[in-house]
């Protein structure tokens, strides 16, 4: 924890742990790896119908009916992996490899219908930056906006997106491993400590709403049974369908600009009050 938290170096434990910087290093691998397992089902999980409906409530009180939250692809892992020359990931190339719109693709997310100057829309959105694509599940900000209305989409846009960066922030102070350069070699272990910090960092914003929590985690030695899943799949045309949704520009232009209407026709009542 100490090597996660303060980003010790493995030396540094040696003084009062009594064991090797290899050994060490190997249970830093063997925690982060037993956190994934254990956790990560729970806190690594897709939203729920109870957790999209928050998250649309709080995005309609922001001004953004249909916001599931803010988007940036962190490429941590690849940028502090010693071994980075050996190709590029920047965000766009992340996000085509993200299993964030999976479910969606597959027909199995939770509803989401919400409405926007007059017009219904039936999935929601995540805020991005200029650089992603022009996605029916994306929302960018507009780099020159021309008249007032642009500008202050824009300026709300770009406040509400700040949101995933201040997080990633919090992850970086709660874990100065994260902040750092890479400790390990391999792209894999580097994979694992992030997963691992997010992990802990989620049951810590869980534990602080005053959830109860059930701490009974003690390794039995029953080996668990484990179901193998008989739930049918989407069929390909539908996947492919679904797919097209997803990276509907078209939809993506419409809905921003019902979102310039909204915010523009919300920050007139705002003022009349």
């Amino acid at each position: 924890m100490r090597m996660l938290a303060y980003g010790a170096s493995a030396n540094s434990v040696d003084d009062y742990v009594w064991i090797g910087k290899s050994t060490s290093l190997e249970s830093v691998k063997r925690f982060v790896r037993s956190i994934i397992n254990i956790f990560g089902e729970e806190y690594l999980r897709s939203p729920t119908n109870e957790d999209v409906a928050r998250l649309l409530e709080e995005g309609s009180q922001r001004g953004f009916p249909g916001m599931l939250g803010s988007i940036d692809c962190m490429h941590w892992t690849w940028k502090n992996c010693p071994t980075a020359w050996q190709g590029s990931h920047n965000d766009l190339n992340v996000l085509d490899h993200s299993p964030v719109f999976a479910q969606l693709a597959e027909g199995r997310a939770s509803p989401c219908n919400y409405t926007v100057n007059g017009h219904e829309y039936n999935m929601g959105y995540y805020l991005a930056d200029g650089i992603y694509p022009e996605w029916s599940i994306l929302v960018k900000t507009i780099p020159a906006p021309p008249g007032n209305k642009h500008k202050y989409f824009s300026q709300q846009q770009e406040s509400a997106r700040k949101d995933v960066e201040r997080a990633f922030g919090v992850l970086q102070t709660r874990f100065a491993i994260v902040h750092g350069p890479g400790r390990f070699w391999q792209p894999c272990v580097l994979k694992d400590i992030m997963t691992a910090c997010i992990i802990m960092h989620n049951m810590t914003v869980e534990d602080e709403r005053d959830c109860q929590l059930d701490n009974n985690f003690d390794f039995t030695d029953s080996v668990p049974v484990v179901e193998p899943s008989h739930v049918q799949t989407v069929p390909l045309t539908e996947f492919i369908q679904n797919h097209h949704r997803i990276r509907n520009t078209q939809t993506h232009k419409s809905l921003k600009n019902d979102l310039i209407e909204h915010l523009w026709q919300l920050k007139g009542s705002i003022a009349e009050d």
